[in-house]
């Protein structure tokens, strides 16, 4: 059987984790601090993938992007991209839909830690990012875990976004979870079993691997 739908499930998974990490910190940091109306509606568009249906945010994904009209037709014309029915269009779907697996826990996280932390660094003379870099991020490092894991483990499932934006092409845009949708409307289980059951080993792996870090981490050294 064809396994390129996985491999090309875990690049896109570890892409957009990659991408999602270096966007989601900063922005997570930026959120924690303080209320504004502009970080309250930052904050509610970040957090509606969480309960739009992914058809939905496929479909608006698709409309923005076809390289017909609009900002595909722009950036088709002026740099050469396509984002539909294209990897590079499966990494965008995947980072605006995964993106509240990765901001939510860290800025949780961020907004958890005493202000004296910050304040004890600033008067030894660090900067901000010097502060933010090696005091803040080590004293969340759990929490960071858990939204890389996340982010990993629900791209790995996506399947509305991916088929709306990428469609059903072979090594480019077909991923696992479509491979499975089609095996299954061709009836053969016996794929479909493979691909799920992968995907469930991976994802099963993964989570377990949290739990057992977090409760080692939280662990008292004298038990």
């Amino acid at each position: 059987m064809d396994l390129n739908p996985i491999w090309l499930t875990l690049k896109l998974a570890g892409i957009t984790t990659v991408l999602l990490l270096a966007i989601g910190l900063p922005v997570a940091w930026w959120l924690s601090k303080g209320r504004s109306v502009f970080k309250v509606i930052l904050e509610a568009i970040i957090t509606m993938p969480l309960v739009l249906p992914p058809s939905v945010l496929g479909f608006y994904l698709l409309l923005a992007f076809s390289p017909q009209h609009g900002v595909g037709k722009w950036l088709l014309d002026t740099f050469n991209i396509q984002f539909v029915f294209s990897f590079q269009g499966l990494v965008l779907a995947s980072m605006i839909y995964s993106m509240p697996f990765m901001i939510g826990p860290i800025k949780s996280a961020l907004q958890q830690l005493p202000v004296s932390l910050s304040q004890a660094s600033y008067s030894l003379g660090k900067t901000k990012w010097q502060t933010f870099l090696k005091v803040l991020l080590p004293n969340i490092r759990q929490s960071l875990l858990t939204a890389v894991v996340l982010t990993f483990a629900h791209t790995l499932g996506e399947f509305g976004v991916v088929l709306m934006i990428g469609g059903n092409i072979p090594n480019i845009t077909r991923v696992a979870s479509i491979a499975v949708y089609d095996s299954v409307e061709q009836m053969d289980y016996h794929s479909a079993n493979v691909y799920s059951f992968i995907l469930f080993a991976i994802t099963f792996v993964m989570v377990t691997g949290v739990f057992v870090f977090n409760k080692y981490q939280l662990k008292s050294p004298l038990e």
